[in-house]
Order: structure tokens, then sequence, then C-alpha cells
């Protein structure tokens, strides 16, 4: 049981349940709008006026409700529009604010004992800490090589 309790309160569950319970809130203030404003905008702007939802055809004996995916579509991209103006965007911003920069990795070279990368510019390897050749005197060999 202690495990289990450990489990349920370790940050990312409860944040996980939280963004749930939102997430289905807000989806349904999405379709109340959809519902409300943007079905009747759409059946104006396809000359039918009224519930979009209730739209369908009929092939034999079976009936296509086409209303009710344009209703699912439309909310689904207002949701992920709302979502990604209201959420990610702030939070990104937010976080190039507050986090601090990382700089830009330095060139590397491989140690010739160890063979681990090190930055081009160290005069001893982190891993094995073997002298390094200077990076002239390694260039210089580099074109001996190749030369």
């Amino acid at each position: 049981m202690k495990g289990f309790r450990s489990f349920i309160l370790r940050g990312n569950v409860v944040d996980l349940a939280v963004g749930i319970v939102i997430g289905a809130a807000f989806t349904a203030v999405v379709n109340g709008f959809v519902g409300a404003f943007l079905t009747p905008l759409v059946g104006l702007a396809t000359g039918v006026a009224g519930d979009m939802s209730r739209k369908a055809f009929t092939v034999g004996a079976t009936q296509f409700p086409y209303g009710a995916f344009i209703n699912a579509a439309i909310s689904f991209l207002l949701l992920a529009t709302a979502l990604y103006f209201l959420v990610v965007l702030p939070i990104n911003k937010l976080h190039e604010r507050l986090a601090p920069h990382q700089d830009v990795q330095a060139p590397k070279r491989d140690c010739p004992e160890c063979l681990s990368p090190v930055p081009a510019q160290a005069r001893r390897c982190a891993y094995c800490t073997v002298p390094l050749p200077n990076v002239s005197a390694q260039a210089g060999a580099e074109t001996q090589r190749v030369g």
C-alpha cells in the first residue's frame, strides 16, 4: 500500500489527472460554443439555417449523419487552436524567459588514448587524464596523414 501511495502522489500522476479533468471541462465548453454559435453560422453559410448536427443523407436504408462530423471537426479545430494559443504558446514564452540558455557546444575532438570526445582546446583528457597534443600540432599531424 505504501508503494501505491507514493505512486499516486508522484507529481506526474497528479498533473496528468488534473489535466484530464480540466480537458474534459474545457471540451464541454468548446462543444457548447460550437453548438450555440458556430454550428448556426456554418448552417447560414451553407444556406441551411438551424442545427447542423441533425443533417444527414440516406443511401438505401442507411443514414449518414454528416452534421455530427462537421460539429466534431469544428470542435477539434477550436480545441486545438485554443490550447495552442492559451496554453502552449504562453508556456513556451515563460520557459524561454525563465530557463537558462545553454551555451553553444564547443567543438570536440577525440582523445588519442581513450577515444572519448573532449573539447578541441583541452590540454588534458577529462576521462583518462592523459595530456593531449596541442590543437596546432594535431592539425599538422592530420595534414601530414592526408598529404
